[in-house]
């Protein structure tokens, strides 16, 4: 801490001296004793310095609105927004969302070290304040190949990064409970720099919860119930109650929340798609659900601000008080969460939606992290699936609207010894290319609940090593889609009878677009409008879903580069099945 502002910031809370800025005529939002109180909010350096009565150079007069605490995101990909952080930034400013926890595990997986260090550097001097926790699975399983692999001794040189608050997601559980080597190092080393731990105990029963919490891990997002949110609770865990663009657990989690465990649930956002965040909003949206489920708005809002920053140890945010960094909302409507300005550090960034801040010219782009897509032609062969008609395969059932899929087994239609797409059934076929290292590596399989009736999809977003991921109803129009993405070097494509219909070209690692968010917003609306002269009528993302269709850690069935993976069994398995 400076001495000098010290000094100013105990001067103006006494009153000898004006505050640089003060609020009027607000209602102060108490997260503390969830309650709202009357009076001036003194504002210098950037921090609250007092609550009462107060002169300063610069005054605000709120007009009866609510002075509430900036939101937090506690966990987030900003990768799966498809934009630099920097444009990120913007978007998330002008939903109230000031502070996010970022784990850069999608760019970690492509690009390693030199992924994280870009992330850290393009979020550098942001309004927002971007706090990153260290990717602890790159890759993800051994079961799947990556761009990068990540030891304990690649990270350790991170943590002295100002920051860098931790180790991110460990979703890698049977590494810990065989104490993989490199693993407990990983988790050594955080706890040695007295760093926090995320969790990611998708499907863990109570004695799998036991081993996480045993090793030090706090959090999780990874809950679908709310007797798995107790479960959790009960151990000592934090719960990251997430709304996403396919992850919307909020509804059934939010069941769990009570005023007597509240303080231990906090919201994220974890993967959700540059158009939703626009439209819909980031955790201002969990914060607008949990009041329409019976939340109180300002048990709410203490999730999103103050619960979260105590999580996380950031002892100067989540509240409106003394000693507390300056970062609040105005609020026209308190049931609503109507938005209407947004403040970091006691300055104006975002008004009525509209990001209002500086906008620095773009920093030049590492040329190694837009060469990253390097797959060989390939051919029709190399996607036939050998079966015979009418014999049962293992299929990939989607649940719209979840990370979890089903594994079923049915009869399949083929010709001349070859598994034959069909839309009818909604039985199409799905390829997982290798696109990082040539090693020609195509996981094959059949997916069901897609609902495409023509043409195909494809992408370099395929977590979470983010191969090639394609999916369609003929072999043509996939190889057709795989050249595009080839072409673009990373991105989305919708593809029918060999045309391209619309693209999303994301060159930076396959991950991210190196265009303003407002321009990648439009391709993105115009990628999903095509989707229907695909025949797609679902009310969900069909990419986004297909992006989650490749991670082999959360249950039941998924597909990598190696084949159909079993979570059960955390194994690979054939596409043909014996049942």
């Amino acid at each position: 801490m400076n001495g000098d502002h010290l000094k100013r910031r105990i001067d103006v809370s006494a009153k000898r001296v004006p505050a640089d800025l003060v609020i009027k005529n607000g209602k102060i939002i108490d997260v503390f004793n969830l309650d709202i109180i009357e009076g001036d909010v003194a504002i210098i350096d950037g921090y609250f310095a007092g609550i009462g009565e107060f002169e300063g150079q610069k005054t605000i007069d709120a007009a009866g609105r609510y002075i509430c605490p900036a939101f937090i995101d506690g966990h987030v990909h900003i990768e799966s927004s498809m934009v630099t952080p920097a444009e990120f930034s913007k978007v998330l400013l002008s939903h109230g969302v000031t502070t996010v926890i970022t784990d850069p595990h999608e760019i970690g997986n492509v690009s390693g070290k030199e992924g994280i260090s870009f992330m850290l550097e393009q979020s550098e001097g942001l309004h927002l304040d971007v706090r990153v926790m260290l990717p602890s699975s790159v890759p993800a399983t051994p079961f799947e190949n990556a761009g990068a692999v990540l030891k304990a001794e690649d990270l350790e040189s991170f943590y002295s990064h100002p920051r860098v608050l931790g180790l991110a997601e460990v979703m890698d559980y049977p590494a810990v409970l065989n104490k993989d080597e490199d693993m407990l190092n990983k988790i050594t080393s955080a706890a040695n720099h007295h760093s926090y731990i995320d969790g990611h105990a998708a499907g863990l029963n109570k004695n799998g919860i036991n081993v996480y919490r045993s090793a030090l891990i706090t959090t999780d997002h990874e809950c679908t119930t709310a007797d798995e949110a107790l479960e959790r609770i009960r151990r000592g865990m934090y719960v990251l109650i997430r709304e996403g663009s396919v992850a919307k657990d909020l509804k059934a989690l939010i069941q769990a929340v009570t005023p007597s465990n509240a303080r231990r649930f906090l919201f994220c956002t974890d993967d959700k798609h540059l158009d939703d965040l626009v439209s819909e909003g980031s955790v201002d949206h969990n914060v607008r659900l949990s009041i329409s489920e019976g939340i109180s708005p300002l048990q709410a809002i203490q999730m999103a601000s103050l619960n979260a920053a105590e999580c996380y140890g950031l002892r100067e945010k989540g509240a409106i008080s003394p000693g507390y960094k300056a970062d609040f909302l105005l609020l026209d409507d308190l049931k609503n969460v109507k938005i209407a300005e947004v403040f970091v550090d006691g300055r104006s960034v975002a008004s009525d939606g509209k990001y209002t801040g500086q906008t620095d010219a773009a920093s030049s782009l590492p040329q190694t992290l837009k060469r990253s897509v390097n797959i060989h032609q390939v051919k029709k062969l190399e996607l036939a699936i050998e079966i015979n008609n009418g014999e049962n395969v293992h299929v990939i059932e989607l649940i719209p609207n979840k990370l979890v899929t089903n594994k079923r087994v049915l009869r399949v239609k083929a010709e001349n010894g070859e598994f034959v797409p069909s839309p009818a059934d909604d039985l199409l076929k799905m390829a997982v290319v290798e696109r990082h290292n040539q090693t020609g590596n195509i996981g094959l399989g059949v997916v069901k609940g897609l609902l495409l009736k023509s043409g195909a999809i494809a992408s370099t977003v395929a977590h979470d090593s983010h191969n090639l991921v394609v999916a369609g109803t003929n072999d043509n129009d996939m190889l057709t889609a795989i050249e595009a993405i080839n072409g673009m070097q990373g991105g989305y494509v919708v593809v029918k009878d060999g045309n391209i219909l619309a693209s999303v070209p994301l060159p930076i690692s396959g991950l991210m677009a190196d265009r303003p968010f407002e321009q990648v917003n439009d391709e993105i609306i115009t990628l999903k409008t095509k989707l229907k002269e695909l025949g797609f009528h679902g009310d969900f993302d069909p990419f986004l879903t297909l992006s989650f269709l490749t991670l082999p850690v959360i249950p039941e069935i998924k597909l990598t580069d190696l084949g159909l993976f079993d979570f059960k069994t955390f194994q690979h398995i054939p596409v043909k099945a014996d049942e």
